[in-house]
């Protein structure tokens, strides 16, 4: 028996038989969905200096748009994320300020782990020659997935007034959430929009993302059924297609330089429409996903995607920026330095996909340790990683 088969075995025999493996599966799969996206999407142009800046394959293909409403699968993230937790709190031992602090400091963690680390690298990094403007691009893209952790953070924080409202409202809980959204929207797009002040689009930010968050909690709590899902399917499925069709909503799910308007930064209504659908489709494919899942070799990858989430989340960035740093300064590669504007292109990224997994199986076998505990961890040491991740986002976010 190979090491690989015994490893499956193994992972098959510590599952428990309560295991609700659809819920990992749809886990991992919107997981997976974060790296392949910006690896997909997330291009390199490079400057006479030889530095690199971001650029988008969506500037020059608009018709790859539908392509990220597949790609993004947040919408599921929140919803197992809703799922899960609130079966953590009704199993929590402590009080729900223990049960509250517990689950920020598994978030917190990773997220201080890969920025202190960048803000010990850059200057390491500078002095091998590395033009200021690639690691300011780097850095860009290394926070930029980071706001999902702060978002998550805050609707784990709401999660006792989510349960109490799953309980009054049962799956229509989440609907002021999305009339909020309609209303922000119909005041930042609509005939008014001139008059309205720029930071109004930012009240869509928690409500936006809590939506899918209290669907998965309401389901959780057994109050979304078949009956749910099927409504949830077809409504989030006719006010998208509604929202492109008939309110000339932009088609892509992420930015693109130079439009004026983003479903994603903050999430629009047409986000909320394309969770909604996600959802339902979930909530119905529960049962089917969970039996595809009882094979051990299908099962185990599942696992160790779903332990390493946080890993993921944080360092697949990075991993492309281990292949694309060194290659910026070789000079142009294609598919990894040259500009993402040519058909050929796409299928050079493509073909760059394994490299960059394989770097980010590379980096997750050191960063994982960020995840656990940081039990031997001083005092000095938990400051001195806070005061090197402060500094990262400062110089990240371009305050310095």
């Amino acid at each position: 028996m190979s090491a690989l088969t015994k490893a499956v075995a193994e992972i098959e025999r510590q599952t428990p038989a309560h295991r609700d493996r659809a819920i990992d599966g749809l886990r991992a799969l919107a997981l997976l969905a974060v790296p392949t996206g910006h690896w997909l999407l997330g291009g390199f142009t490079r400057d006479s200096a030889g530095a690199l800046h971001n650029a988008s394959p969506l500037s020059a293909f608009a018709g790859f748009a539908p392509a990220s409403w597949i790609l993004q699968m947040l919408g599921i993230f929140f919803l197992v994320g809703g799922y899960a937790s609130v079966l953590s709190f009704h199993r929590r031992k402590g009080s729900t300020g223990q049960w509250l602090r517990g689950r920020i400091a598994r978030l917190g963690r990773p997220v201080v782990g890969v920025t202190a680390v960048w803000a010990a690298m850059i200057p390491v990094l500078h002095a091998l020659g590395v033009p200021g403007d690639t690691l300011r691009t780097g850095s860009t893209l290394v926070i930029q997935p980071l706001w999902f952790v702060g978002v998550y953070a805050a609707v784990t924080v709401l999660t006792p007034y989510c349960v109490r409202a799953a309980h009054k409202l049962g799956g229509w809980a989440a609907a002021p959430l999305l009339g909020v959204v309609a209303a922000v929207d119909f005041l930042r797009y609509g005939p008014y929009a001139d008059a309205m002040a720029s930071w109004l689009s930012l009240l869509n930010i928690l409500p936006g993302w809590l939506f899918a968050y209290q669907l998965g909690l309401s389901w959780g709590e057994k109050r979304i059924g078949r009956r749910g899902g099927w409504l949830l399917f077809a409504g989030g499925a006719l006010l998208f297609a509604a929202l492109l069709a008939l309110f000339h909503y932009p088609a892509s799910m992420v930015g693109v330089p130079g439009e004026a308007r983003t479903n994603s930064h903050p999430p629009s209504l047409l986000v909320l429409a394309l969770a909604a659908a996600q959802s339902g489709a979930a909530i119905l494919l529960r049962g089917r996903i969970a039996d595809w899942l009882r094979k051990p070799a299908r099962w185990a990858p599942v696992v160790v995607i779903n332990l390493s989430a946080m890993t993921i989340l944080c360092w697949h960035q990075t991993a492309l920026l281990a292949a694309a740093v060194p290659a910026s300064l070789a000079g142009r590669v294609p598919g990894l330095t040259t500009a993402p504007d040519t058909p050929a292109w796409i299928g050079e990224r493509l073909a760059w996909m394994p490299v960059f997994a394989v770097l980010l199986a590379v980096v997750a076998r050191y960063a994982r340790g960020f995840e656990a505990p940081w039990a031997k961890a001083t005092k000095a040491r938990r400051a001195a990683a806070g005061l090197l991740a402060a500094g990262f986002a400062v110089f990240a976010l371009g305050l310095a």
